[in-house]
């Protein structure tokens, strides 16, 4: 086979980030970007705290994406340079080093045109991601707190803040669940894919024996609400339990029974939340909790409404998506796209990046041929 042209491939890059540029806008951006610093720059702005984070946290999401944008075209236009460096001058580790780095800008544009495919409604929503121990005992609950660190750890890696609203410990070791949020514009749009079962196979550590154990973790993910979203809730429909946070081992966390959680009747639906020491704080937190998932149930449930309008099959991306295997050899794979990595401690250390893209990808397709 013959090998690809590197002007060939420049201008193929070329072309791709100047249709993401297209997709993102970067003129409006620009001028979003110089809104939200004059807005930042207003004194009385911290008067209103949660007003506050989402200027800040949009400032910073905006000028990042900007800035790789334009530092992907400065390192197209470089590289492009490199490579008439080498030719004029005959030079092989020229040469050499302008392929390594037009195959890695090859790499980041290809993640940075992910970006453009997240197009849905909710997409551009910070996320609300929950954590279920399920089938597998004591070693579900240890596997949906690897998870949970997992989902952190991915955030940490890109700058993503977040917070822990409920953590749930299971008696031995674990946890039964969790709910946190990524606060990020297009964390719903990034994390939505990752929704469903995940399976490890492994050596249990908590068995005697060395036998090998099967376990589940659910996970679910759903957007943030904003204030423009109408979920109507009957406080009727409400029962509401205050009780004391608990640590691991059944610790308690605190002297006051602070922590709520709020049962919606008609759904079943049941949040807690016990990060903050106020009560009334934990009961709010724990509303906009039941709100995010009550309005993705109404989301779901439209869509499989028109889904039966048109005669279609509604498909499902809550089944086990993933399976993580330790034992007897080492591989991570995804179900649905068929993504792989055979270095299982890098990927429960939060290197996912690779999956997420792969499923944006497959969804988006997914998405595309139920609407043609």
């Amino acid at each position: 086979m013959a090998a690809i042209d590197p002007a060939d491939q420049l201008k193929e890059l070329d072309s791709t980030l100047s249709g993401i540029a297209a997709v993102l806008d970067l003129d409006g951006m620009r001028r979003d970007i110089a809104e939200l610093r004059e807005q930042s720059a207003d004194p009385d702005l911290w008067n209103d705290q949660d007003r506050a984070q989402q200027v800040t946290r949009r400032l910073s999401y905006l000028e990042g994406e900007f800035g790789k944008v334009e530092g992907l075209r400065r390192r197209l236009d470089d590289t492009g340079v490199l490579f008439e460096l080498a030719a004029a001058e005959d030079d092989a580790d020229t040469r050499q080093e302008a392929e390594n780095e037009l195959a890695a800008l090859a790499k980041d544009v290809q993640q940075m045109e992910v970006r453009t495919l997240m197009a849905g409604e909710y997409d551009a929503r910070e996320a609300l991601v929950t954590i279920n121990a399920q089938a597998g005992g004591i070693d579900a609950a240890d596997w949906a707190q690897q998870l949970q660190r997992m989902y952190l750890r991915w955030a940490e890696r890109h700058g993503y803040p977040t917070e822990v609203y409920e953590t749930s410990y299971a008696e031995e070791a674990g946890i039964k669940s969790t709910t946190f949020a990524v606060k990020a514009p297009y964390a719903y749009g990034t994390l939505r894919g990752e929704h469903g079962t995940h399976r490890l196979v492994r050596i249990s550590p908590f068995d005697n024996q060395g036998r090998r154990q099967t376990s589940f973790a659910g996970l679910d993910v759903v957007p943030v609400v904003e204030q423009s979203d109408h979920v109507e809730i009957d406080e009727g429909d409400l029962r509401i339990d205050v009780y004391r946070s608990s640590g691991p081992g059944g610790q308690g966390v605190n002297t006051t029974d602070s922590a709520v959680r709020i049962t919606h009747l008609p759904s079943g639906i049941v949040v807690s939340c016990q990060n903050e020491r106020s009560q009334l704080q934990n009961r709010a937190s724990a509303m906009n909790v039941l709100q995010a998932k009550l309005l993705e149930r109404k989301r779901q449930e439209e869509a499989a409404k028109m889904a039966d309008l048109r005669g279609e099959g509604t498909s499902s991306w809550g089944t086990q998506i993933r399976n993580y295997v330790l034992h007897p050899y080492q591989i991570v794979k995804d179900l649905r796209t068929g993504q792989e990595a055979g270095n299982p401690t890098a990927v429960l250390d939060g290197d996912i990046d690779d999956f997420i893209e792969a499923e944006i990808r497959w969804m988006r397709q997914q998405e595309a041929e139920s609407d043609s």
